[in-house]
This record gives C-alpha cells, sequence and structure tokens, in this order.
C-alpha cells in the first residue's frame, strides 16, 4: 500500500477485530513468507497470527492507532487471509463498527 489516501492507512479495525488463522506452510520455517515469531501453532496443520486470539484482539504486527495511522509490520509477508481481505466489505464494516468507524464502500482492495 504506497497510496497514502488508501483507507487501511488510517484503520487497522480488522486487525484488531478477527481471529487470522492460516495453514502452517504459510511460515517462514515451513517455506512460506509469514515470520514464524508472529505465529503459534494451533494444530499440525495450522497456525494463527500472535495477539489475534486474546481479548482485546490485536495482532502483532499491526502498529500504530486504530483509526488514527496504522500499518502493519508485515505486510508483504502477511498470511493469506489478510491479503484476503478486502476494504469496503461486509467483514470490513462489520470491524469498523466495532471501533466506531463509519463503513466504507466498496474501495480499494490491497
Amino acid at each position: 500500500m504506497t497510496d497514502s489516501a488508501h483507507p487501511c492507512l488510517s484503520c487497522g479495525a480488522c486487525c484488531a477485530s478477527f481471529r487470522v488463522d492460516f495453514a502452517v506452510y504459510e511460515i517462514q520455517e515451513m517455506g512460506g513468507t509469514v515470520p514464524g515469531g508472529l505465529a503459534v501453532e494451533v494444530n499440525g496443520s495450522t497456525c494463527r497470527m500472535r495477539g489475534t486470539d486474546h481479548v482485546p484482539v490485536r495482532c502483532a504486527a499491526l502498529t500504530g492507532g486504530v483509526g488514527e495511522k496504522v500499518s502493519c509490520d508485515i505486510y508483504e509477508w502477511r498470511p493469506s487471509p489478510c491479503r484476503e481481505f478486502k476494504a469496503g466489505d461486509y467483514a470490513c464494516n462489520k470491524a469498523r463498527g466495532r471501533h466506531g468507524l463509519p463503513p466504507l464502500g466498496d474501495g480499494p482492495t490491497d
């Protein structure tokens, strides 16, 4: 995300709302890109981003203040659920609502 107008750069609600589970093969030690230190093993085939199974939820890779200015410390290496998340869709707007942010229309998805 290099466009400073991208709504995700001032949001981060998804990173502070949902559990992020992904295949164990996405961690670096298994040939993937997600730094292993930021993931915990759930079972033999699934990992979870640290912090996303806590209350309150907050991914360990998220920096900044939700609803203000945020970034992902591992954006280029993020797991598939993060890559597949779409700004402005139902889940996005649900997360934004949890943090008192207004909904987005369909918008940038990268």
